[in-house]
């Protein structure tokens, strides 16, 4: 019988709950120590490395064992990779402008402003998101065909982001590619490769937690936040503000899509370029 155990999940949940909450206060403090709230990004795939190594732990004896194995081995690995990058990628950095600016407007504390905001704030979004990774750990029903399509699913976002990154580190790295619009490999055919990849990421992992329309009916906020965090929230819109100034970009962006890999449009002789 395919069935899933709701109130061992209902356990898991505030588990899950106060691991988040534990690993956003712990960076909470570091940052503040530190004077730099960047790092909060670098935690924000090691909270769901955290809640996906709990769960599976709590899980052991309510889900099927292969279920589980393969959910928390798929989230670690993105969570953890998320979080070395961004950890590389930020070392020897200042503060991000993007929590300059919002800092800059806190009306009152700066400090308690930004602990509302950010790091409570992105606990309750990593625990609402990481849903189908709870889910999925606590359903008797055995790996399918529709399992094996979310792993395709998950694996082909994660190679997606994954190369995207590489591609522009490396590009980055040329000292001749200074004051350049990076537009090459997967760039070419997306502004936003490494968003496209998380949000095939956590559709994957939504597809392994649809073992019956209960839970999947149940989960289905977690990838669609993630979608439009990527895409009108804090990802895609806020970044494509900072970028808006650089040289080429306008170019760039009437060139490439904004999200979905498409190939690249060719530019139409006298008509004004737009961002899209």
């Amino acid at each position: 019988m395919n069935s899933t155990d709701w109130g061992a999940l209902g356990v898991n949940l505030a588990a899950a709950a106060a691991t988040t909450g534990a690993v956003l206060l712990t960076t909470f403090g570091v940052a503040v120590r530190r004077g730099l709230h960047r790092i909060v990004d670098i935690a924000w795939g090691l909270a769901f490395a955290a809640v996906a190594a709990v769960t599976w732990l709590l899980s052991a004896g309510h889900g099927d064992d292969g279920r589980r194995l393969l959910v928390a081995a798929a989230t670690l690995l993105w969570g953890l990779r998320l979080s070395a990058h961004i950890a590389h990628r930020s070392h020897g950095h200042g503060e991000d402008p993007r929590y300059t600016d919002l800092l800059d407007k806190a009306p009152g504390n700066r400090t308690l402003y930004a602990l509302r905001t950010v790091y409570l704030g992105q606990a309750a979004l990593v625990w609402l998101i990481s849903l189908p990774v709870q889910a999925a750990s606590y359903s008797s029903a055995p790996l399918d065909a529709l399992s094996y399509c979310g792993l395709a699913l998950w694996a082909t976002g994660l190679a997606f982001e994954t190369v995207g990154d590489h591609q522009l580190a490396r590009f980055k790295a040329d000292a001749a590619n200074r004051g350049r619009i990076m537009d090459q490999g997967l760039w070419a055919w997306t502004r936003h490769p490494n968003y496209f990849g998380d949000s095939l990421v956590w559709w994957g992992l939504y597809l392994l937690a649809c073992t019956a329309w209960q839970p999947a009916l149940a989960v289905l906020l977690s990838p669609v936040l993630m979608t439009l965090l990527l895409t009108v929230g804090s990802g895609k819109r806020l970044l494509e503000k900072h970028m808006a100034h650089r040289p080429g970009y306008t170019a760039y962006a009437a060139r490439t899509s904004g999200f979905l890999p498409l190939p690249p449009r060719k530019a139409v002789p006298g008509k004004p370029e737009r961002m899209t």
